[in-house]
């Protein structure tokens, strides 16, 4: 009870009534300015701004055209290779020549195009329908690359044509030559199983390799070409590696999705 006066007492004393009350310190004040301004600035970011993510996919440099496999259509021994790997070959030319029950043979291509393997050797026996060679089908010794990607199928509808695509490919040192610029030309509608893949690059290894994971979906890549490079398209960097790059050589793309605003993240 006599604590309790005291406190009476001491509100009632006249002269404690002109002192200041302080709501609140001036570091207080100064924390609770720069949430407000921090928290308008988050929120004016997340409407205006904008935030792009990217996808990555294995792939291939190709002419696009796609590749055919050449099989046997006899059985015997090869007698003479007439074509090497890399070399461009017109339609109905003769790669091999096989030595049969009935006399000698030669085996043709179907098309035109370019000598990506060479499954022959001379003294070797071959049987009806085995392979012996896969072309890669290209109409002008002067047509571009384009880079064929294999998107994850989840990922596909994602990829919008006309993304830039950032590719590094396998023969050529990211470090030293930086990565090729393209864009998107076009995406597959439906999955591609390993079947269809090793028909279209006239590979099963490589069918098998990009359906790894599951159908993947295609997605074609147009390289930006360029007369200032030796390789003639645009690097990252400004002359890009000293050489040619071929067709058929591994490659991994990046591809720019399209720019979200962070808001769209938080809204259903």
């Amino acid at each position: 009870m006599q604590f309790r006066q005291q406190a009476l007492s001491k509100l009632q004393s006249a002269e404690d009534i002109d002192l200041p009350v302080r709501f609140a310190r001036p570091q207080g004040c100064l924390v609770l300015a720069v949430t407000v301004v921090v928290m308008t600035a988050a929120a004016v970011w997340a409407v205006t701004g904008s935030v792009s993510s990217t996808l990555g996919a294995p792939g291939i440099l190709t002419h696009a055209q796609g590749s055919y496999v050449l099989q046997s259509p006899v059985a015997g021994q090869i007698t003479d290779v007439l074509a090497e790997e890399g070399e461009r070959v017109s339609a109905n030319s003769p790669l091999v020549k096989v030595r049969t029950a009935e006399g000698s043979t030669e085996i043709r291509t179907l098309a035109a195009g370019r000598l990506t393997t060479l499954a022959a050797a001379v003294g070797s026996v071959i049987t009806t329908g085995a392979d012996v060679a896969a072309v890669e089908r290209v109409e002008k010794a002067d047509d571009p690359l384009r880079v064929m990607l294999y998107a994850p199928a989840e990922s596909g509808g994602s990829v919008p044509v006309g993304a830039s695509v950032d590719v590094t490919v396998q023969s050529v040192p990211k470090q030293r030559y930086g990565v090729l610029r393209g864009r998107v030309e076009s995406v597959g509608r439906v999955a591609e199983t390993s079947r269809r893949i090793t028909g279209f690059l006239g590979s099963s290894q490589l069918g098998e390799q990009f359906s790894r994971e599951g159908p993947p979906v295609a997605v074609l890549v147009r390289i930006d070409v360029s007369s200032a490079t030796k390789s003639g398209y645009t690097w990252s960097s400004p002359d890009g590696p000293p050489y040619a790059v071929e067709s058929m050589t591994l490659a991994t793309g990046s591809i720019r999705l399209a720019e979200q605003h962070p808001i769209d993240w938080l809204l259903p």
